[in-house]
């Protein structure tokens, strides 16, 4: 199974992030632009949250808010949940399940490397399943 580094390997991207001190509008223009669904909130190179489509669903639009008006800290989730380059996709799928979460922020000596989506975590599962199956079906018909 492969690690959050051999995953990272593969983004188009490395980290997107946004200030605290940013508006709401300013990071959906962001996250749109460059079709992701979450950003990294960084106060210069410290983690200070995330940001995700939920967090301005149920923040933002439920309580009347406007996107302009709002800064990014007012709605982000801060209590994160990281994973380090060493742990596994599987690590980081029983995470993602376990604290109901889609994306990981990837520290690596508390410095933002990187952000696992659960995208990535199914989409290298369904491969790793592939190949374990081909594999058997070459097994069988040898």
């Amino acid at each position: 199974m492969k690690t959050v580094a051999q995953l990272l390997e593969g983004k188009r991207h490395g980290v997107l992030s946004i200030s605290p001190d940013a508006n709401v509008y300013d990071a959906l223009k962001l996250m749109a632009e460059r079709e992701v669904g979450a950003l990294v909130v960084l106060q210069g190179e410290r983690l200070e949250g995330i940001f995700s489509e939920r967090d301005y669903a149920r923040k933002v639009i439920l309580h009347g808010k406007t996107s302009r008006e709002t800064l990014v800290r007012e709605i982000m989730t801060s209590r994160v949940v990281c994973v380090v380059p060493e742990q596994t996709v599987d690590q980081c799928m029983a995470l993602m399940t376990d604290k109901r979460v889609r994306h990981l922020p990837v520290l690596d000596q508390n410095r933002v490397v990187g952000v696992v989506s659960i995208g990535d975590v199914v989409k290298e599962v369904i491969s790793e399943q592939r190949f374990v199956i081909e594999q058997l079906e070459l097994y069988i018909h040898s």
